[in-house]
């Protein structure tokens, strides 16, 4: 029998966000204007074998919750269960990002490092590229070697506005 997805909407600062998840983790997160999300979830339902439905979950329910915190600038760290989909070194890349602290910035080249593939930085940001989760996977936090804000695929406004989020609220908590 085929997995049931269930297709719900947040509203956010930067607008909609889609969740695709089930009563025991979540699958995907993705602004609603994100590129090519359509062939983001029919690659998701492929490889799940999964149909998609509009509804609830406990799943989003809590996600609901701390998307809430997150914008509120009172959530560094999403706890919601999720499921990371897709190849080896792509789940490789994304567990290195996790790893990235809110307020921070990485580069590309220090995840290749962290992953003992020193020249893998362009493969790093393809894998990055694939994250179906948005925010809670923050590859947001990636930038160029030079600094510079590279590649998002929800946009590179809704990227510096993240990142200038983050260090607001990181900010305002040491003092």
């Amino acid at each position: 029998m085929d997995k049931i997805l269930l297709e719900f909407w947040y509203d956010t600062p930067l607008g909609r966000m889609l969740s695709l998840s089930d009563d025991e983790a979540l699958y995907l997160l993705e602004f609603e204007h994100r590129k090519f999300l359509d062939r983001e979830i029919e690659r998701l339902k492929k490889r799940l074998s999964a149909k998609i439905e509009y509804g609830e979950t406990i799943i989003s329910k809590q996600l609901a919750r701390e998307l809430d915190g997150y914008f509120q600038g009172k959530l560094q760290v999403f706890t919601v269960p999720f499921e990371l989909v897709g190849t080896e070194f792509q789940k490789l890349v994304w567990q290195a990002v996790l790893q990235i602290p809110s307020g921070e910035r990485w580069t590309y080249k220090a995840i290749a490092e962290k992953i003992n593939k020193p020249q893998a930085s362009f493969a790093v940001g393809a894998a990055n590229g694939a994250n179906q989760l948005a925010l809670i996977v923050p590859c947001h936090r990636l930038v160029r070697t030079d600094g510079e804000l590279a590649g998002y695929a929800g946009g590179l406004d809704k990227k510096r506005w993240l990142l200038n989020h983050e260090s607001e609220f990181k900010n305002e908590r040491k003092v």
